[in-house]
């Protein structure tokens, strides 16, 4: 009896408890002056339950775009040409032959300077002009002591006339007193003075042929100095040694130069090269005479065309590099020696392979792949390379023609697309490859 009257007890209770607990709430709820009727306890859980099924249909919403929902890709479908294999290198603008225009005379004032940066010019075209004043008077000096030696050398002349002709009479003096003597006419005191004089005249004959040797050696070095003096008056008119461009004007009218100065600093436009830095590693395929991309990163989408000049035979040690001269065949409208480049070296061609842009490779653990659009999913697929040439790679195996390879649009990882589904459209231009460890 007492345990029936004590659960009725509590059975009592707690109805006035929830009693007193709605009452409560219904006191305390209102809205614009009316008071809210409480709801029932099955509306209560209706509403709770529309809660849960809201949430768990925006989680399948969510997984559904992640997962399910088609992914815009870039598409590309694989079809069999042309690959070029090359060796890459990055170098400098440079010049085969360049000079630095300066003058021959020891000193001289500018007077005039007639080309200027960025000017064309031909061999021997006149450049700059020297103050030659004083050069002129030197020239003027030098033919002054030019007469002088060739008056000398005309006196000495007229000395040897005569000394021929005093000759000439000895000769003759001497024979008549010869026969005379043997006629037993003459005395030999008079024969001895004939031999006498015969050998005088010899003498002085002699001695005048050796003048004019000395006179016309004078003259001879008198010619010389006018010579020299006249092409020190030339080397006042500087003119280009060679075809070309002037790239740097250094001095202007007034300035005083020398030997070594540089007035204007040219080059030659038929040679100018590319000295790129290649690997090592890469030596051995390489040859002279080769075609060569040549890129500036001024202009990354141009390619200039080029030939490998020469192959440098020394490495640096620290890099591990060596140079290659590449000849350009086409020069950039806007050009600057010294300016970066990026050469693609032909090594070897294939015909008819199966070629992708490296941009679509992928590399799992070492091992390159690609993205496979398999019937609407983007599936791993590893592959096997061949020839390597620039933005390009043959794959040997892996690949069949007609097959689609995708990766994805600008900004998004390319990992991120295994095993999605996928939405592509062809395009050109392709995002990096991305390398997964």
């Amino acid at each position: 009896m007492a345990f029936k009257m004590t659960n009725r007890k509590l059975a009592s209770n707690g109805k006035s408890s929830r009693m007193a607990a709605l009452k409560s709430l219904a006191s305390l709820s209102a809205l614009d002056g009316k008071q809210v009727q409480p709801l029932p306890l099955h509306w209560a859980f209706a509403r709770n339950s529309a809660k849960w099924l809201l949430a768990l249909l925006l989680a399948g919403l969510a997984v559904y775009r992640v997962k399910l929902a088609p992914v815009p890709v870039i598409s590309h479908e694989i079809t069999p040409g042309p690959i070029a294999a090359d060796v890459m290198g990055t170098g400098t603008l440079n010049t085969h032959f360049k000079a630095a225009v300066s003058p021959k005379v020891s000193q001289g004032r500018l007077v005039q300077v007639l080309a200027d940066q960025n000017d064309v010019v031909t061999n021997g075209q006149l450049l700059a002009v020297l103050d030659d004043s004083e050069q002129r008077r030197q020239v003027e000096a030098a033919q002054a002591a030019l007469s002088v030696a060739q008056a000398a050398v005309r006196r000495v002349k007229a000395d040897e006339a005569r000394a021929q002709a005093v000759l000439k009479l000895a000769e003759l003096n001497y024979q008549r007193e010869s026969e005379l003597l043997r006629a037993r006419i003459s005395s030999q005191q008079d024969f001895d003075r004939a031999a006498a004089d015969l050998q005088s005249s010899q003498s002085g004959l002699a001695v005048a042929q050796a003048a004019i040797a000395e006179a016309e050696q004078q003259q001879q070095s008198a010619e010389m100095q006018l010579g020299y003096q006249k092409q020190l008056l030339a080397d006042t008119l500087i003119g280009a040694p060679f075809n070309g461009l002037v790239t740097k004007r250094n001095h202007d009218p007034g300035d005083v130069v020398s030997p070594g100065t540089s007035i204007l600093e040219m080059v030659d436009t038929n040679e100018i090269w590319v000295s790129a830095w290649v690997d090592e590693t890469a030596m051995a395929p390489l040859r002279t005479n080769q075609p060569v991309r040549v890129v500036f990163r001024s202009e990354p989408a141009k390619v200039y065309p080029g030939r490998v000049a020469r192959l440098g035979r020394e490495t640096d040690p620290e890099t591990r590099e060596f140079v290659v001269d590449v000849r350009l065949l086409e020069l950039p409208p806007n050009w600057t020696l010294g300016q970066r480049a990026e050469v693609y070296i032909d090594t070897s061609r294939a015909r008819n392979v199966l070629a992708l842009s490296a941009k679509f490779l992928l590399w799992r653990k070492g091992r390159p792949g690609v993205l496979v659009d398999d019937h609407g999913w983007a599936r791993w697929r590893e592959v096997k390379l061949g020839l390597i040439g620039g933005d390009s790679v043959e794959i040997t195996a892996g690949l069949m023609p007609g097959e689609q390879v995708v990766a994805p649009t600008t900004g998004k990882s390319t990992w991120d697309l295994a095993g999605r589904r996928v939405r592509g459209h062809s395009a050109t231009c392709l995002p990096n490859a991305l390398a997964m460890p």
